[in-house]
């Protein structure tokens, strides 16, 4: 977790003899509360390659555009994709204008420095230089892209150039006291390292001088030489003091956030009233909010008070809302973005009226079977949704998933959700076992073996058998299995048994998803729904089986019946 604050100081100093040519801008944008922990701090120059009003906001365009969308980027982007993603549109949108003017174009060199925790993250375009300053070490730390053109240097690989962008990014470790230094190509050459470590050392305490100083030397400079120096620009970035330490890890900027009190009916969180209490469990509480400001209704989920110094409870927490932002599908529950800064660690979803497939089925039970084998095929779609995500579901429950009046699925908790090769924290197996076992659970669970998307299978088809039969598969026997040979061993009751009206081709569809051997289930999720809602040529023949295969005990008791008629007329005759 992180103990303390990142805490900067910068300065800055530009020449522009005519305001309405500038070439080139900068920016240093200091956040508070939480987007601090999220996005840190970022120092922005941009440098372009003309003289006119064009020149002016290429320039602008990039700096403030930049700062305004990564700061608007949502909350579990870590800093690469945000800036990515930033930067990506910003190329289009410059790209486009530049076909559309003449005398002018909107390309500009850009460098940023992120500074979040205790790491730096440099991106760079184009031609502008960075540096760093660590102790009596001073060096460059980007390296320009240029090429020359009838004798004349232009930058190259730069942001509105071309419609495809190849950034170079690094990250690195800081350390208390780094100072870099954000400037354009125009001083190249101009000071010596010497003179930037000397007026740094000597004005450390006021940043905004020591830039002063460093542009009236490069002034002096350019003059004697007999050189322009109307396009100087410096900026200055310290660090004064960093975190005590910091995990590097998916939701731990929020460590700095505090856990939310239980809440009651009318109490209000960031704005956000609380107007009915959802639930409130030992892995988090939801409630349904109403924003004060906008009235939007929401569902707004929380960690519970006594998990608040589990780091990695809390880092999982922060994962589902990541997780859910990555799926789109409308038979997922979506995450909303929050309108205001958040005070407390939480996040908001969307209000879902509806009943939990649970009560679904104890209210309708003798639902039509077309109708049940609509709603599987919803969830099926929500899990596929995930799997291309590569991310298991893991706790797929009928009280997991509600059903609105239309007939719409939504899948609605993802306590257990992981990617299916986590880089960091829990393995998928270790959180489904925190989180706990149900009777929905695949077989692979109990024996430490490593699921996958099958196993997600065998817990839809679980589901799916339970909607159709009203029982759970194996009698509920899955969670008494500890060895291969204990699950070999289970007794699989076939659904038409308990459900007259199930084909034995859908039943056989349903035995195959829920084999307890995982390789012998579908290789696709795709061709289990395919095999529910049409026969099977390799089932139908199954149609035809005797009684005695498709329902053992009505065939026994139709034989005794038999035989016992039999031997009443021997003895009477």
């Amino acid at each position: 977790m992180q103990v303390g604050q990142l805490k900067v100081n910068y300065g800055q100093a530009y020449i522009a003899p005519d305001r309405r040519s500038v070439r080139s801008s900068m920016a240093t944008a200091i956040p508070s509360g939480s987007q601090l922990a999220t996005k840190g701090v970022a120092a922005v120059i941009a440098d372009s390659t003309w003289r006119n009003a064009i020149a002016k906001q290429a320039g602008e365009t990039c700096v403030k555009g930049f700062l305004a969308d990564y700061f608007a980027t949502p909350d579990n982007w870590d800093v690469k994709t945000s800036v990515k993603r930033v930067l990506s549109a910003l190329n289009t949108w410059m790209f486009s204008q530049s076909r559309s003017v003449a005398n002018g174009s909107y390309v500009s060199s850009f460098s940023s420095i992120i500074l979040r925790a205790r790491t730096a993250y440099l991106f760079h375009l184009g031609d502008t230089l960075v540096f760093r300053l660590r102790g009596l070490e001073f060096e460059q730390i980007n390296r320009e892209h240029t090429t020359y053109l009838g004798g004349y240097r232009y930058p190259s690989r730069a942001l509105g150039m071309d419609p495809s962008l190849d950034i170079d990014f690094q990250s690195f470790a800081l350390k208390q006291g780094d100072i870099f230094l954000l400037t354009t190509q125009a001083a190249r050459g101009t000071l010596t390292p010497s003179d930037y470590v000397r007026l740094i050392r000597e004005y450390k305490h006021n940043l905004h001088q020591a830039c002063d100083q460093i542009l009236k030397l490069a002034i002096e400079k350019a003059g004697a030489r007999g050189y322009s120096s109307s396009n100087f620009c410096f900026q200055l970035v310290q660090v004064e003091t960093l975190p005590l330490h910091h995990d590097e890890t998916l939701g731990d900027a929020y460590s700095v956030l505090p856990v939310a009190p239980r809440l009651e009916v009318g109490d209000t969180l960031d704005a956000y009233q609380v107007d009915a209490i959802i639930e409130q469990s030992a892995r988090s509480h939801l409630y349904l909010v109403r924003d004060q400001q906008t009235a939007q209704v929401a569902v707004l989920k929380t960690p519970p008070e006594e998990k608040a110094q589990q780091a990695r409870f809390l880092q999982h927490f922060m994962m589902q809302q990541w997780v859910m932002e990555r799926v789109n599908s409308p038979h997922v529950v979506r995450v909303l973005t929050s309108s205001k800064p958040r005070n407390y660690l939480y996040y908001l979803l969307e209000y879902v009226q509806g009943e939990r497939l649970s009560d679904y089925n104890q209210r309708l039970p003798l639902a039509d079977l077309h109708q049940k084998i609509v709603l599987i095929e919803k969830i099926a779609k929500g899990l596929r949704a995930l799997h291309r995500r590569e991310i298991l579901h893991q706790h797929l429950t009928p009280e997991n998933i509600l059903v609105d009046a239309q007939g719409q699925v939504k899948l609605v908790d993802f306590a257990a959700c992981c990617l299916k090769n986590p880089q960091e924290g829990l393995s998928a197996l270790a959180l489904a076992r925190e989180v706990g076992f149900t009777p929905y659970t695949a077989p692979e669970y109990y024996l430490n073996r490593e699921p996958n998307e099958t196993s997600d299978q065998f817990s839809l088809a679980a589901v799916a058998y339970e909607l159709l039969t009203g029982q759970v598969p194996y009698a509920d026997q899955v969670h008494t299995g500890h060895t291969q040979l204990d699950f070999a061993r289970l007794e699989y009751r076939p659904s038409f048994q308990l459900n007259p009206i199930i084909p034995v081709w859908m039943d056989a569809a349903l035995r195959r998803a829920l084999q307890p051997n995982p390789e012998l289930r579908y290789a696709r999720l795709s061709e289990f729904i395919y095999d529910l809602k049409k026969p099977n040529p390799r089932y139908t023949q199954e149609t035809q089986a005797p009684l005695m295969q498709r329902n053992p005990l009505a065939f026994w008791q139709g034989l005794s019946g038999l035989l016992l008629l039999l031997l009443i007329l021997s003895l009477m005759y």
